[in-house]
């Protein structure tokens, strides 16, 4: 492993003492400060060949320190630590020449490997361009899982590569394509928005690439389609894999060469747009099943996003909760709080439906609710029997239903507790419903179901043979 000289720049003694210990037993030298004030003392003294900082300072900004490195010292890798979990935070480090960005809490073997990899090559930090300091967040959540996103997205703002969001529905995906756009150079160009899904087949073409006059039946006058709207801007291809095979050529023809002509037209028009598409599905079965182009697959997945379910960032719940509740009084409607059992019966329901489900049940509450202050009692009433099924699990133990099974199977075929074919049978009735249940939890992507499960996926895939499971018609059926 490579070592090298660390600065560390923290005003929190025990974060201090915990990550120092942490790198001088990976095998680098460290170096403390507490303050912009010491960090300048340490810098004039000797260059480190790592510098960690945290963002707030009692007498500075590390962003600024991090920006102010690049500028003066761009070869020195800079990883900014940062308890201000926002996606603010996120693009100002990345957009500051951050080497790398960590949000509080972190684990610290993964703050050694970011360390040995920058010590390994240089940072190539491109600022985009600046922001003002307190933009308003497009996206909200200071979980774990969302500071994965927020760092990819960091990442790519200032460039245009392509962006494929997968994730359920009601996860915010478009919310994720317009931070994108609203955060990059192309942010004064328009942000063009178009459901592949909600489109009928023979007019998709039209759509994405506009018609001439007299093209076809009905076409009395020419007509600009959405990647001439979005000219210089963002297109964000919604449901992307619910896009016909057909047209899925005709979009892979533009990826490729960057132009397109209008349906019935002649004239080849640049393609001057970032494309962020979006899915709910998991493409590549979509692949394997024929039912999407592998080659458009990779086009579009050059940068992968995964948004989490609502289910696995829970506690970002009270936080968006009380966050659609403010925007519901912006609105006009009364203003509404939360009591304490109400945010505890919040986090303990599964949200099918997501952040969407979340924001349509505030709204509805910030309406319908007498009181000014919400109770449990009034959400698990407006949410109905789900809740009270989410907030108080069932009573019957795996052991109970194994129980239950072995007597019913005694009843109906008594041979079958002396053939051998027992302990198969029993597997056969839990594997089932486990791989469907785990196929829903995570928005049909076999993936992350059969890390879940604890398979490897080409497992996974047998077993879905065997068993006749389509993940594409349950995710549909959803």
């Amino acid at each position: 492993m490579t070592t090298g000289d660390v600065l560390l720049v923290d005003d929190d003694v025990a974060i201090r003492t915990v990550i120092a210990h942490a790198l001088r037993r990976a095998g680098h030298s460290v170096r403390t400060a507490a303050s912009l004030t010491d960090f300048e003392r340490e810098i004039r003294q000797a260059t480190p060949d790592v510098l960690l900082t945290d963002v707030v300072l009692p007498d500075g900004d590390g962003i600024d320190i991090a920006a102010r490195m690049a500028a003066e010292l761009p070869q020195l890798p800079v990883i900014v630590l940062s308890a201000r979990n926002t996606l603010t935070t996120a693009v100002r480090a990345n957009e500051a020449g951050a080497y790398d960005y960590l949000p509080k809490p972190f684990d610290l073997e993964t703050l050694t490997r970011t360390v040995a990899a920058a010590l390994q090559r240089a940072a190539a930090a491109q600022p985009a361009a600046e922001l003002d300091d307190d933009p308003a967040l497009p996206l909200i959540g200071r979980s774990p899982a969302m500071q994965e996103v927020y760092r990819v997205v960091a990442r790519v703002v200032s460039n245009d590569l392509t962006v494929l969001v997968a994730g359920e529905s009601g996860t915010g995906k478009e919310l994720v394509a317009r931070a994108i756009h609203d955060l990059g150079p192309r942010r004064a160009a328009p942000f063009v928005a178009i459901n592949m899904a909600a489109i009928p087949r023979d007019l998709i073409e039209a759509e994405l690439f506009g018609h001439e006059r007299g093209a076809f039946t009905g076409a009395a006058q020419r007509a600009a389609g959405r990647f001439e709207q979005a000219a210089g801007g963002t297109l964000f291809l919604d449901e992307i894999g619910d896009m016909p095979i057909e047209a899925q050529t005709r979009l892979l023809r533009v990826l490729q060469s960057g132009e397109f002509t209008t349906v019935g037209g002649v004239r080849t028009i640049r393609a001057d747009v970032r494309i962020v598409a979006a899915t709910n599905r998991d493409l590549m079965t979509a692949v394997a099943s024929g039912h999407f182009r592998e080659d458009l697959f990779y086009r579009l997945n050059v940068v992968p996003i995964t948004l989490p379910s609502l289910r696995e960032r829970r506690g970002d719940i009270a936080m968006l909760a009380r966050h659609f509740l403010d925007r519901a009084a912006e609105a006009g409607l009364p203003r509404k709080t939360l009591d304490n059992g109400a945010i505890e019966l919040l986090e303990q329901h599964d949200w099918p439906g997501n952040v969407r489900q979340l924001e349509n049940l505030m709204r509805r509450l910030a309406a319908l609710s007498r009181d000014d202050r919400i109770a449990a009692g009034e959400i698990a009433q407006m949410l109905g029997d789900g809740a009270a099924s989410t907030a108080q699990p069932t009573d019957i133990a795996i052991d109970t239903a194994v129980r239950a099974f072995v007597d019913r199977l005694a009843r109906s075929e008594p041979a079958a507790l002396d053939d051998g074919t027992l302990y198969d049978r029993l597997l056969a009735e839990v594997e089932r419903p486990l791989i469907e249940a785990m196929l829903a939890r995570h928005g049909g992507n076999q993936l992350r179901a059969a890390r879940a499960i604890g398979l490897n996926r080409n497992t996974l895939r047998k077993r879905l043979d065997t068993l006749g499971i389509d993940p594409i018609a349950r995710q549909a059926v959803r």
